[in-house]
């Protein structure tokens, strides 16, 4: 049975790392989740850095990523935050996301900002991508 994970904003920016990452979660090892204010994030960011990408083209990557990994949308976190402590209050959403999804893993380059205590009530690890992937080699070298 397939692992739920939510990926936070900044593994899915690189596009190779979440080419990487959508091709993981099609394998059914994990369950990738992630909700729109990610997506956002991620989108609004990569247009920010890369102007020669036409918004039509980010558009069409974020509809075949949601159409590609089955049941990855998150609603209804948004409750939760307000109530959620991390050292970056802009983070807690990634949480929220990660409670409300029943998610075993937050994968993220940005471990200081989730800090094992903080999620460890939640039931939620946060990892590296690297770590992650890693992770799955073992569990199926296949």
């Amino acid at each position: 049975m397939a692992f739920i994970v939510v990926y936070d904003a900044c593994v899915l920016y690189p596009a190779p790392l979440r080419d990487l990452l959508v091709r993981v979660a099609l394998t059914g090892l994990v369950q990738a989740k992630w909700t729109d204010r990610i997506l956002d994030e991620c989108f609004l960011n990569v247009a920010a850095n890369r102007p020669e990408l036409s918004s039509e083209r980010l558009r069409r990557t974020r509809e075949l990523m949601i159409a590609a990994v089955r049941d990855c949308m998150v609603t209804g976190c948004e409750p939760l935050i307000d109530g959620l402590e991390l050292s970056d209050p802009d983070d807690r959403h990634v949480l929220a996301a990660a409670i409300r999804s029943n998610a075993q893993v937050i994968v993220t380059a940005n471990l200081k900002d989730f800090p094992k205590a903080a999620l460890a009530p939640y039931g939620v690890e946060p990892l590296h991508p690297d770590e992650f992937v890693l992770g799955l080699v073992d569990l199926a070298p296949g």
